[in-house]
């Protein structure tokens, strides 16, 4: 049985979750309809699907979901800030957004984790 979380863990999970969904709903707006590579959608949309595999066990507050999820979540920051660099106008400001969702996320799993250490010992 789970022992209650910490006011800390709470939360950074909430906040966790909330920034993951913005990341993924983000990435299916960006790629289908504000501004796809080409027009009309274009399969770079496929990227959220590993925010997806994350996304139930990060609502459900699984310790190990988090901490595999921060090595995944350094690729879209790496992907956003690229793409803020080299495209323009609304790609650019949109992957800017990315960027940091992506490393604010970053910040809130490892807050969720460190407040999680203590009760898993």
């Amino acid at each position: 049985m789970r022992r209650p979380e910490t006011a800390a863990a709470t939360l950074a999970r909430r906040l966790a979750s909330g920034l993951l969904v913005a990341l993924i709903l983000l990435g299916l707006a960006w790629e289908l309809f504000l501004a796809p590579v080409k027009p009309g959608g274009s399969w770079l949309v496929l990227k959220v699907l590993p925010l997806l595999a994350a996304l139930f066990g990060v609502l459900r507050g699984e310790r190990y979901t988090y901490q595999w999820s921060t090595l995944l979540v350094v690729f879209y920051a790496a992907e956003g800030a690229t793409r803020a660099y080299t495209d323009g106008g609304l790609a650019a400001r949109l992957a800017g957004l990315e960027a940091v969702l992506a490393f604010a996320y970053f910040g809130a799993a490892v807050s969720f984790v460190r407040a999680t250490r203590r009760e898993s010992r």
